[in-house]
C-alpha cells in the first residue's frame, strides 16, 4: 500500500549571524535615539538685552517719580523709548526674532509706557484730586493695557503703514513732555505759574485722560515703518533730520512736547480727511503691500 505522505509546515529558515547583528545594533540605535532628550530652544541675547534696558528705563522712572524727582522721571521714560525702538529693528536686522520676544516687549511696555506714567502723573499732581486723580490715572494705565493686547492679536491684519490707535509710548511721552515742561521751567507741585497749581491738576487730568483713551480708538497713525535704515533716501532728507535734531536742540522739552501732541493729533486729521473724501478709514488690512496680507481684501 502506497504511504500517504504528511504536510510538512514550512519553517523560516534561522537568519545568519550577520542579520541578527544588525538587527541587534538597530534596535539598540532606534532605543537610544528616542531616549535622547529634546533640545530645549533658547532665548535671543540681543532684542531682549534691548528690551530689558528699555524696561529698566520704566522702573527708573518710577523710582524717581516716587522720590519726588519728577524731571527724572520724565527723562526716564523718553530713555525707555529710545531703547523700545530698537529692539524690535535688531531683531529684524540680526533674523533673532521669537514669540518670546514679543511678548517680552509687550510686558516691558507696560511698565515703562503704562503703569510708570500713571504712577508719575499721580504722584506729580493727580493725588490732589483725590479719587478723580487716581481714576485717571487707572484709565491711563487700562487703556495702555488694553492697546498693548490689541495690538498683539491684530499684528497679521492691521496695515503696517498705520497703527490703531495712539501707541503707548506716544501717549507716555505726552504725560512726561508736560512734566519736564514744568519742572524745567522751575516750578515744583503746589506752585503757581503760567497757570495756578490747580488748572495745572485739571490740564493733567484732560492729558491723561486724551492719551489713555485715544490709545484704545481704531484712529490711524502713521508708523514710519516705510522708511528703512539699509535703503538709500535723497539727500534733502538727510538735511531734513539734520534740521529737526537742531530745532529739538532749541529747548528739547517744549519742542518735543510740540512734536508729540501735533502727532497725537495726526490720527484725528488723517481720519478726518480719509473720511472726507469717502476712502477706508480703518487700519485693517487697508493695503496689500505685506505678503502676510495678501488675501485679505477679497
Amino acid at each position: 500500500m502506497p504511504h500517504s505522505e504528511k504536510p510538512t509546515s514550512q519553517v523560516p529558515a534561522p537568519s545568519t549571524r550577520s542579520d541578527l547583528a544588525s538587527n541587534a545594533e538597530g534596535g539598540a540605535h532606534e532605543g537610544a535615539t528616542s531616549a535622547q532628550p529634546k533640545r530645549i530652544k533658547g532665548i535671543y541675547v540681543l532684542p531682549n538685552l534691548f528690551t530689558l534696558a528699555a524696561l529698566s528705563g520704566g522702573f527708573y522712572a518710577t523710582v524717581m517719580g516716587m522720590n519726588g524727582q519728577f524731571d527724572q522721571a520724565a527723562l526716564g521714560i523718553f530713555y525707555a523709548m529710545v531703547l523700545d525702538s530698537l529692539d524690535g529693528r535688531v531683531a529684524r536686522m540680526t533674523n533673532t526674532q521669537s514669540a518670546f520676544g514679543e511678548q517680552m516687549d509687550s510686558l516691558a511696555d507696560m511698565v515703562s509706557f503704562g503703569a510708570a506714567p500713571a504712577l508719575i502723573a499721580y504722584e506729580w499732581s493727580l493725588k490732589g484730586l483725590g479719587r478723580w486723580g487716581w481714576i485717571a490715572a487707572f484709565v491711563f494705565c487700562a487703556c495702555a493695557a488694553l492697546r498693548l493686547a490689541r495690538f498683539n492679536v491684530n499684528t497679521a491684519v492691521v496695515d503696517k503703514r498705520y497703527f490703531q490707535g495712539l501707541p503707548s509710548p506716544a501717549a507716555a511721552a505726552l504725560v512726561a513732555c508736560l512734566i519736564w515742561v514744568t519742572t524745567e521751567a522751575g516750578v515744583h507741585p503746589g506752585e503757581n505759574a503760567f497757570f495756578t497749581w490747580s488748572q495745572m491738576t485739571w490740564i493733567t487730568f484732560s492729558v491723561m485722560l486724551f492719551g489713555g483713551l485715544t490709545m484704545v480708538t481704531n484712529l490711524p497713525f502713521y508708523s514710519f515703518k516705510e522708511f528703512h535704515i539699509k535703503k538709500s533716501v535723497p539727500f534733502a532728507v538727510i538735511v531734513l533730520i539734520a534740521l529737526l535734531i537742531s530745532v529739538i536742540y532749541i529747548y528739547p522739552p517744549v519742542v518735543l512736547l510740540g512734536l508729540f501732541i501735533a502727532y497725537a493729533l495726526s490720527g484725528y486729521v488723517i481720519y478726518g480727511v480719509r473720511r472726507y473724501k469717502g476712502l477706508r478709514v480703518s487700519v485693517i488690512s487697508t493695503s496689500t503691500d505685506e505678503p502676510d496680507e495678501e488675501g485679505l481684501h477679497k
